[in-house]
């Protein structure tokens, strides 16, 4: 890849006299300093754990999450398995395709084939910010094959004949994770050739002409998970914002404000460059902001309202930093509803559906173990990393309820159809319903509580 000439940690661009003096006149006091670096530090989080996983996957040729750059589909034919890091609290009941965009020089067509009516599977379309900014799928666009086109803000061209739906994104990267559902070991098959059916192409290539001028290529920073926790996540963000212009109308005077501060699409970071009251007031910022995530994890027990597109989340960027802490690229609620857990493998508990009461799903609903604190598939004997309406063999209540097992020891033999295996510590666990009832997503059907079992 070509190099940029711009390098966000360690080089400084020289700024004529004149500028500087009127950076160092508008400059914010040191309080100011402190509450805009909170703000973008919060507006940001989701930017940056969003860029670990591109960094990864599009930014690191060789590496072993790499899907061979933009304009290509990694398709995943088995379940995931807690030996899969490429993303935190990864669901294993939908093998999943991933692809990149880039879509500054063109637009994307993306074609899919017809899928059998009664397997779900959804493209789900998201920005730079993590807005799910498109659907394509069961439930939004059916399972009938078609052919649609991403586009990013600037194109301003003609829709060509054979394109379904155009969907515009306000970023010009863009992603898709793609979830087909798996019906078992003995349908890995039928999903690879679901996956294969997937194509991805240039507007150009698809209206057969010649292709406009290459972007300039990308030079990734490497992503330091303790960078993107310091102040050096303006470097990243800073990156990040020259893939968002322009800047949504909403957000005009709070990019003004950021600026203020060196932050601005493009723009080098030197953190030893600066006044050091002025990096002290950052880096109190950046604790304020962490101080604010942690305060609202702690009472985001649902995934109602947590994922969406702009317009769902109304431009509450803590909330949407909160959902790529707890569950990066969850799904909008219409695709999905998440619920969950958090608890303690040493002693054995239960999950109770009463009759009736089961989770409501149009297509299925599962309910996913993970590790804590690092959020992975926990790795053991039976290989049961989930369970739901799909698991075999799965035993019904005499009266038709339904009773789950969660814990690190077995609950017996003839309990253990039922079991959900937990290491012998903190785990969550994750509830996922695939097509929820209006009960569910707005509160009517409640997910039952973990009661512990009593010892004998």
């Amino acid at each position: 890849m070509n190099r940029s000439p711009l390098k966000l940690f360690g080089w400084v661009l020289a700024l004529p006299l004149v500028a500087s003096a009127a950076l160092a006149h508008a400059a914010p006091t040191p309080a100011e300093t402190r509450a805009i670096a909170k703000e973008a530090y919060i507006y940001s989080f989701s930017m940056l754990e969003n860029y670990n996983t591109m960094y990864k996957q599009v930014g690191t040729p060789g590496g072993k999450e790499y899907v061979g750059g933009f304009g290509q589909f990694r398709h995943y034919a088995e379940a995931y398995t807690p030996d899969n890091h490429d993303v935190v609290t990864p669901n294993n009941d939908t093998p999943y395709s991933w692809a990149w965009l880039d879509l500054r020089a063109e637009p994307w067509v993306v074609s899919v084939p017809a899928v059998a009516d009664k397997r779900y599977y959804v493209q789900q379309w998201v920005d730079l910010f993590t807005y799910n900014f498109a659907y394509i799928g069961s439930r939004a666009t059916g399972n009938g094959a078609g052919t649609y086109m991403i586009a990013g803000p600037k194109w301003k061209g003609k829709t060509p004949p054979g394109i379904k739906k155009v969907f515009r994104s306000e970023t010009d990267i863009v992603m898709t994770l793609t979830r087909t559902a798996l019906n078992g070991p003995e349908d890995i098959e039928a999903v690879k050739a679901v996956q294969q059916g997937m194509k991805l192409q240039p507007l150009s290539s698809y209206v057969h002409k010649a292709p406009p001028p290459a972007a300039p290529a990308i030079t990734f920073p490497p992503y330091d998970p303790a960078k993107a926790r310091s102040h050096d996540f303006i470097g990243y963000f800073n990156f990040l914002l020259q893939f968002t212009q322009p800047p949504h109308p909403s957000e005009v005077a709070l990019m003004k404000r950021f600026a203020s501060i060196g932050i601005a699409p493009g723009k080098p970071f030197d953190a030893a460059s600066l006044p050091p009251e002025t990096l002290a007031a950052i880096d109190l910022g950046v604790k304020d902001a962490q101080e604010a995530l942690a305060e609202k994890a702690k009472v985001t027990l649902s995934s109602n309202g947590l994922f969406g597109s702009r317009a769902d989340m109304k431009n509450d960027y803590l909330t949407r930093a909160i959902a790529a802490q707890k569950g990066l690229y969850g799904n909008s609620l219409v695709e999905a509803w998440y619920g969950g857990y958090v608890g303690d493998g040493t002693q054995l508990q239960t999950i109770h559906f009463a009759k009736g009461q089961l989770p409501p799903a149009r297509f299925f609903w599962s309910i996913t173990l993970y590790t804590l604190t690092d959020r992975f598939l926990y790795a053991n004997d039976l290989k049961r990393y989930s369970i739901g309406d799909r698991t075999k063999g799965l035993k019904r209540d005499a009266d038709g309820g339904l009773t789950l097992y969660v814990g690190h020891k077995s609950p017996g033999p003839d309990k253990e159809s039922n079991w959900l295996p937990a290491p012998d510590g903190k785990y969550s666990a994750v509830a996922r319903i695939y097509g929820p009832s209006k009960a569910a997503m707005d509160g009517t059907w409640k997910l039952p509580p973990l009661t512990p079992v009593a010892s004998k």
